[in-house]
């Protein structure tokens, strides 16, 4: 079922037992634009039942927020001009070469190029896979793109990320409301959690200047403001407190500055920025 942000703007929420995340539309008087894929042929069917229950202009658009498997691999089953950022489109390359039958699903697995839940979820949800090849994207934009669906203006840009250097975010500044798919997430790299510590701040301003009310994530559907904001705040304070390779020392250094004990949240993210310098160092 699909959630209802304005008249405009509605979405399909996450199900992390899927690895499903978060699928957007966006319409206009003329055309309807999607915001990601899907991780499987079935999760974007699934999605485009929900839309056709909608009285909503044709789909013409679809971007995809950056190239990580779940949100792309549904991409075949829309009729629609694929938009893409330049990284994405070579990550996206790349995934066109795979073999998607038992024994190639395999050998990406074991040596690291897919996670066995991808594998799982192609085995269960994409039919007809001995055949299956990923299509190409039909435009390819650098860093700013902006799509006019009929009196609704949609701005893609991609921007600084503590989770990929590709994400792309979809705002739509008359609505106050920006989809930011999983671009506010860490990553992992050799096994370890972490926060690309060099790129939150810039992060956070390239989201800040939307001015947007309504924020859409890839793994937690929609976020306030306020709660937007007690995440930055959590990530900053987190992140000032760690300086090296010591999570001790951090632990220390957030008390004295903050004349408290971190919180929970505050715990992983200073771990989290400690892996970071572990992998820096």
């Amino acid at each position: 079922m699909l959630n209802k942000i304005s008249d405009s703007i509605y979405y399909l929420p996450n199900q992390d037992d899927k690895e499903r995340p978060t699928l957007g539309l966006i319409h206009g008087d003329q055309y309807s634009l999607i915001i990601d894929a899907g991780n499987s042929s079935q999760h974007a069917k699934d999605f485009l039942l929900e839309i056709e229950k909608l009285e909503v202009p044709p789909v013409k658009y679809m971007v995809i927020t950056h190239g990580h498997w779940d949100h792309f691999l549904g991409m075949n089953e829309f009729d629609a001009t694929v938009i893409v950022n330049s990284l994405t489109n070579g990550i996206i390359e790349k995934w066109k070469g795979y073999s998607f039958d038992d024994q190639s699903l395999q050998k990406y697995v074991s040596t690291n190029q897919m996670s066995d839940m991808c594998m799982k979820t192609i085995q269960n949800e994409i039919p007809n896979r001995e055949n299956f090849k990923l299509r190409s994207p039909d435009l390819i934009f650098e860093n700013m793109l902006t799509i006019d669906l009929g009196n609704k203006i949609c701005k893609l840009e991609r921007i600084n990320s503590t989770h990929t250097d590709d994400s792309t975010t979809v705002s739509i500044p008359e609505e106050k409301v920006v989809f930011l798919g999983d671009c506010a997430y860490g990553t992992t790299t050799n096994s370890l959690f972490h926060y690309k510590q060099s790129l939150l701040l810039p992060m956070i301003n390239d989201i800040s200047k939307y001015n947007a009310e309504k924020f859409i994530l890839g793994h937690e559907s929609i976020c306030d403001l306020n709660e937007m904001n007690l995440y930055w705040e959590e990530l900053t304070a987190a992140s000032k407190a760690v300086k090296s390779i010591s999570l001790e020392d951090a632990l220390k250094s957030f008390k004295s500055q903050n004349n408290r004990g971190p919180n929970d949240n505050e715990i992983f993210f200073i771990k989290a920025f400690v892996n970071d310098q572990i992998l820096k160092s």
